[in-house]
C-alpha cells in the first residue's frame, strides 16, 4: 500500500502527458511521501496512450489504464479511483491547469483530520463565458444539495480513500463528490489553488456537459432525499389527506345534507391522494433499502456518522 494515489484522467492529452510527470514528480520532490501516478486514458485517438506507457519504463511509480473508447471524465476518474492503491486519493486534470504543488497543501489537511480538500481556482485562467456558467452552477449545486462549495468543478482534490472508494459515480458525478460525501458524515475543508492557463491541446469539456449536470442535480437530489429519510416528506401529506377524507366521510354520513356528492367526492379524492402518497413513500423506502447505490450512500454515513455528528466545511 502507498500512501498516495494521483489520479490523472486523460483525453487526447499526448503534449501534456510527460510534462504532467515532470511537474507532479518536481512539487513532490523532498516531500517525503510516498506515491503512485496513476494514468487513466479516456479512449484517446492520438498516441496519449503511448506516452504515458513510455513513463511507465521510466518510473516505477506510474501505472496506466486505458478504456477502449471514450467514456468521460468521470468515468475515467471513477476506474482510477477504484484502481488506487494509496491511503488518500488525488484526483487532478491532465491538461496542467490545476498545479501540483498545491497536492502537498491538500495532503496536509488530510492529515489534519478532514476527510475531503477541496480546491477552488480564485482566479481562473478560463474564457468569461465558461466561468460565467461554472459559478451559476455553483450557486445552483450549493443550493440544492445544501452545502456551499466554491468550485464543484475543480478537479483537483485529496480524499481519505476509505471514503471515495465508497461512493458510487456516473454522468457528471465527480462534482457531487463533496455533498455526497457530506451525506456521510465526512469533513471538508477548501482552500484557494492556483489555476494555469492551459497551454497545449484544447479542452474536451464544453457547454455540452450543463445539460448532464442538470440532470445529475435532479438525480442526486433524490438519492439524497430517499437516503436519508425514505419515508420523509410524505408522513405529514398522507396523514393530513387521510384526515380530511375521514372528516368528509363523517360529514356525509352526519351532516344531514340531501346529497353526498359534495361530501362523499371529497372523502374519495382525499383518501386517494393519502393512499397515493403512502405508496410512494414504500416505494422510496423499498428503492432506499434494495438500489445499491443508495443503500452504499446509508452505510457511508452510519460508518462515519459514529464518529463525526455535524460536518464541517471550511472556507479560507
Amino acid at each position: 500500500m502507498v500512501g498516495v494515489s494521483i489520479v490523472v484522467p486523460l483525453y487526447n492529452e499526448e503534449e501534456n502527458v510527460a510534462r504532467v510527470h515532470t511537474a507532479v514528480v518536481e512539487a513532490l520532490a523532498g516531500q517525503d511521501i510516498d506515491y503512485e501516478l496513476l494514468f487513466v486514458d479516456d479512449g484517446s485517438r492520438d498516441t496519449t496512450y503511448a506516452c504515458a506507457r513510455e513513463l511507465v519504463k521510466q518510473d516505477p511509480r506510474v501505472r496506466v489504464l486505458k478504456f477502449r473508447r471514450n467514456y468521460g471524465q468521470t468515468a475515467a476518474m471513477a476506474a482510477g479511483i477504484d484502481a488506487a492503491r494509496g491511503d488518500v486519493v488525488v484526483t487532478m486534470d491532465g491538461d496542467l491547469q490545476n498545479d501540483p504543488n498545491d497536492i502537498p497543501r491538500l495532503l496536509a489537511l488530510i492529515d489534519g483530520g478532514y476527510d475531503i480538500a477541496i480546491g477552488w481556482r480564485k482566479k481562473r485562467k478560463d474564457g468569461g463565458g465558461r466561468v460565467f456558467v461554472s459559478k451559476v452552477a455553483n450557486k445552483i449545486i450549493a443550493r440544492i444539495m445544501g452545502v456551499e462549495v466554491k468550485d464543484s468543478g475543480c478537479s483537483l482534490k485529496a480524499y481519505k480513500a476509505s471514503l471515495i472508494q465508497g461512493i458510487p459515480m456516473y454522468g457528471e458525478m465527480h462534482r457531487f463528490i463533496p455533498p455526497l460525501s457530506q451525506l456521510a458524515g465526512a469533513r471538508l475543508a477548501q482552500i484557494e489553488v492556483n489555476h494555469r492557463a492551459r497551454q497545449f491541446g484544447s479542452s474536451k469539456y464544453g457547454f455540452s456537459r450543463i445539460y448532464k449536470v442538470a440532470l445529475d442535480i435532479v438525480s442526486i437530489r433524490a438519492l439524497l432525499s430517499y437516503a436519508r429519510s425514505p419515508l420523509g416528506w410524505q408522513a405529514w401529506p398522507t396523514a393530513v389527506s387521510f384526515l380530511i377524507g375521514v372528516l368528509s366521510t363523517i360529514w356525509a354520513i352526519f351532516g344531514g345534507s340531501e346529497s353526498l356528492v359534495v361530501p362523499g367526492g371529497i372523502a374519495m379524492l382525499f383518501f386517494s391522494l393519502s393512499v397515493f402518497l403512502f405508496a410512494w413513500a414504500l416505494i422510496g423506502h423499498l428503492f432506499a433499502t434494495l438500489e445499491p447505490e443508495v443503500s452504499r450512500y446509508a452505510a457511508l454515513s452510519a460508518v462515519l456518522s459514529t464518529r463525526l455528528k455535524q460536518p464541517i466545511l471550511r472556507k479560507p
